[in-house]
């Protein structure tokens, strides 16, 4: 008995094979395939977050490309400043990005700041929610894009609530926008190896007793489509002095669709800098004990390179090659992909000093005498 069943049944192989070729001829080949041909399972294509400590707590070292992002958290957080790092770090890889701004508060200057081309930019400050979702939609399906952030899902007003009268009651549309265009877009995102980042605002439910009051604007459409959601919180403040220069930051990775979930990152934002590169390499430095700290002082092999965290993180700023070999330290600690060497500039220096001097040389042997 178990023989039978467990034998197959040619009418039943024959069936499946006629009812694959009919949907190979009507939608393409690969549109059905078998897990064990390998076309279906890929690496998954990452772009960093400009955070170390984020890529890391990702699991993947980075976002994943053709996949929808959102990124969550109270006002002044650093959610746009994630994203211009994100962005930055695209066009360092030669991709093409797009900013949809939405609020119709992009800081330009601070954009370049972080390090973006903004001549390779594409922005856009739609008038309506559904504009801002069409012309997102027409730029995935084109393929031409690699990154677009959409910033953010709370100003995507519906054209009804622009038109309309202040007051009205119009339950849902932003929902219902949302649902829709998150439902005509992922295929499309996954199609052209799109990423896609919604930044997102938090709002409060009333009448909540018990559990997380907080909640995410524009329905759960984007809770579910999200294969990856970060909760960026600002913890405490950075001080030089009394001056306030920065923003203790925390982000937990609340949904992870391509590696474990729930892990967190801590790092600081300067002001006009970014994420603290050099702060980070201190931070997971010293917990993985590449780097010694012995009360304010930071030691690496031996020799102190500051006292207090202001001071070790300019001393590694001035120091670009000690800073990639501990970060590249720390990276192998963790198995994380290792960076390349940052080469000196030095030898190019001295070597454009000769070739001043021989050109000099050149012109003063042919004047005449």
């Amino acid at each position: 008995m178990d023989d039978k069943k467990s034998a197959p049944n040619p009418d039943k192989s024959k069936a499946l094979a006629a009812a694959l070729a009919q949907i190979e001829k009507q939608f393409g080949k690969g549109s059905v395939m078998r897990m064990e041909d390998g076309a279906v399972v890929e690496e998954v294509q990452v772009v960093s977050t400009g955070s170390l400590g984020l890529d890391i707590a990702l699991g993947v070292g980075g976002l994943p490309r053709g996949r929808v992002v959102e990124i969550y958290g109270p006002e002044s957080s650093g959610k746009t400043t994630l994203t211009l790092q994100t962005i930055a770090e695209m066009q360092k890889l030669g991709g093409t990005c797009a900013f949809i701004d939405a609020e119709h508060a992009l800081d330009v200057g601070y954009a370049q700041k972080l390090g973006i081309n903004l001549s390779e930019l594409l922005i856009s400050q739609p008038d309506t929610g559904e504009q801002a979702l069409e012309i997102t939609d027409a730029l995935v399906r084109s393929g031409g894009v690699d990154l677009i952030v959409v910033d953010s899902v709370a100003a995507l007003t519906p054209r009804a609530e622009i038109e309309g009268d202040m007051g009205d009651s119009l339950p849902g549309l932003q929902a219902r926008l949302m649902s829709q265009a998150l439902r005509k877009l992922t295929g499309s995102i996954n199609r052209t190896n799109t990423l896609v980042i919604f930044i997102n605002q938090i709002r409060m439910k009333i009448g909540v007793m018990f559990g997380n009051p907080e909640t995410t604007t524009g329905g759960n459409a984007l809770k579910f489509y999200a294969s990856v959601r970060l909760d960026i919180r600002r913890t405490g403040s950075i001080k030089s002095g009394d001056e306030v220069i920065g923003n203790e930051t925390k982000v937990k990775v609340v949904k992870n669709k391509i590696a474990p979930p729930f892990k967190e990152a801590h790092f600081d934002i300067l002001y006009g800098e970014g994420t603290s590169r050099e702060g980070e390499i201190l931070d997971l430095g010293s917990d993985a004990k590449i780097v010694e700290k012995s009360g304010a002082w930071y030691s690496y092999n031996g020799e102190r390179i500051g006292q207090g965290k202001d001071n070790a993180r300019t001393y590694l700023k001035e120091r670009p090659e000690l800073a990639r070999e501990i970060e590249n330290k720390v990276r192998a600690s963790l198995g994380v992909p290792l960076l390349g060497e940052i080469k000196s500039d030095s030898g190019d220096k001295a070597a454009e000093k000769a070739a001043a001097k021989a050109s000099k040389a050149a012109a003063k042997a042919e004047e005449p005498v």
